[in-house]
This record gives C-alpha cells, sequence and structure tokens, in this order.
C-alpha cells in the first residue's frame, strides 16, 4: 500500500499511483526515479533496491534527513508551525525570505506544507514563491510525525542524488527499469528544472538501445482538448492515458467540470 504523502510536491502522481505501477514490471533489479519530487511512486511500489534523483538540492537534502535524522525533521516543523500558528502570515513569509537565501531543505518542508495547495513554483530567478495558504493551518505535526517515520522505515537502503536525469541513470543496465515524470512540456518554466525536450527524446533513444526498460509519465489530455507531444513511436510500445482527476480551472470559469488524462509511455 501506499505511503501517505511524506512532502507536497507540483505533479504529484499519488493519485495515479498504483494504476501506474500495475504497468510495471514484474521482475526490477534496480528501480531508478531520476524525477523524485514527492516519491509518490516509490512509497507505492517499495522496491528492494532503489536509485533516485533530483535536481532540486534542497529537496534531496530533504529526503537524505528523512533518511538518517527523521526525529529531526519532525521537531523543527513542529516548532515552525507552532510559530505559524502564533505569529500568522507574516512568520510563512519570514520563513520563505530565509529559505530563498540559504534554501535549507528544513525551511522547504514547512514550506510545502503551508503554501496555497502545496503548489511548489519557483520565479525565473530561482526563489520560490508561492504564498501562504491562509484557510489552512498545514498539517498538523502529531500527524507528520507518524508520516515522518513510515517514510523513514521505507527508503533506509534507498540511494538520493542530486544528479540530473542522465547521470542518474548512466549506470543502469539490462533488467533494471527507470520511471521518469519530468516537468511537463506544456507547463514552461512554471515548475522547477524545465528540461530540453529534444535532449530528453534521445535520451529516451540511449535507454532502449541500452536495452533498459522504462515508464515515462508526461502530457496527456484535459476534455477535448489534447496536449500529447510528439514522442516518436520507435521509442516506446504502448501509450496509455490515465485519468489523473477532473479540470479545477475550467468548473471555475465556466462550471464545465473535464476529466484531465496523462500519459504513460512503455519501451516494453
Amino acid at each position: 500500500m501506499k505511503v501517505s504523502p511524506f512532502i507536497k510536491w507540483s505533479g504529484s502522481k499519488r493519485s495515479q499511483a498504483k494504476e501506474i505501477v500495475s504497468y510495471f514490471p514484474k521482475s526490477i533489479d534496480v528501480y531508478y526515479e531520476p524525477f523524485l519530487g514527492s516519491g509518490a511512486i516509490i512509497g507505492y511500489l517499495k522496491p528492494r533496491k532503489a536509485v533516485t534523483s533530483d535536481i532540486n538540492k534542497p529537496l534531496i537534502e530533504l529526503w537524505r534527513e528523512l533518511q538518517k535524522n527523521p526525529k529531526n525533521i519532525s521537531s523543527y516543523y513542529r516548532k515552525q508551525w507552532n510559530s505559524l500558528q502564533k505569529n500568522g502570515h507574516t512568520y510563512f513569509y519570514k520563513i520563505r525570505d530565509k529559505f530563498n537565501k540559504e534554501k535549507s531543505h528544513m525551511d522547504l518542508l514547512f514550506l510545502t506544507r503551508t503554501c496555497v495547495n502545496g503548489l511548489i513554483r519557483y520565479n525565473k530567478s530561482g526563489e520560490f514563491n508561492n504564498s501562504l495558504h491562509h484557510t489552512r493551518k498545514g498539517i498538523h505535526p502529531d500527524r507528520l510525525e507518524k508520516v515522518i517515520f513510515e517514510w523513514s522505515t521505507v527508503i533506509q537502503k534507498y540511494i538520493f542524488q542530486d544528479f540530473d536525469y542522465k547521470k542518474t541513470t548512466q549506470h543502469a543496465q539490462k533488467g533494471d527499469f527507470v520511471y521518469l515524470d519530468p516537468p511537463y512540456f506544456n507547463t514552461g518554466t512554471r515548475y522547477f528544472g524545465a528540461i530540453d525536450h529534444q535532449e530528453f527524446i534521445e535520451y529516451l533513444a540511449d535507454l532502449n538501445k541500452r536495452g533498459i526498460r522504462f515508464a515515462l509519465s508526461y502530457d496527456g489530455k484535459r476534455g477535448e482538448k489534447s496536449f500529447v507531444v510528439d514522442i516518436p513511436k520507435n521509442l516506446y510500445k504502448k501509450h496509455i492515458l490515465i485519468h489523473s482527476g477532473n479540470s479545477t480551472f475550467n468548473k471555475v470559469q465556466n462550471g464545465k467540470v473535464e476529466k484531465v488524462y496523462e500519459s504513460l509511455y512503455l519501451n516494453y
């Protein structure tokens, strides 16, 4: 069963984890995930061996802290959460300014758990720029503490690196498996770590050449509108559309509810 989310992250696959994992190979020697984010897939899959990464260094430092010292994370979040309840919105922006100067992984957890809808967004200067969610207090420290220790138990033998996707998987070989969940093509630079699409296509071709199985989550459809990206058909064997929820934006704008689907490409 999946573990409750430890950190909020834009594009999390928590709601789709069960279906995505159902398409994975039954036998995996080493599981690779180079766009880790909130780790929804490893929290559901719980592979025997895993090499994970993200180019967001504070995020990876947070995962390492979770692995080695969960008590420290829990205590620090409790302190920050209590200060927010006592001092109000000014405390959130104080921590946000501090994070943008120091890039502390401990502050990142607090921000993701108290910002609007848990959306992790950065401006062009690489600064965290989402606002406080005024109508929510953030997850209670007692509840988060249980999640923190549960996750720490799961990830003890995993490797966490602050590398890009190419370097992370350079030693992958036949029998291993790579799950890819990069920033989507149509999100532009709204989220941390936008990638060059053509370089990424060449990377997929290289995985194929090396005989390495992969699954790729990427742009899909919203209602009747398609955002599917032109992935060369020789790079994959299956293209599946997975329901990921309904579009709240269009519901607010015109009262229309549209189903949202995300692509899953498999090369096996």
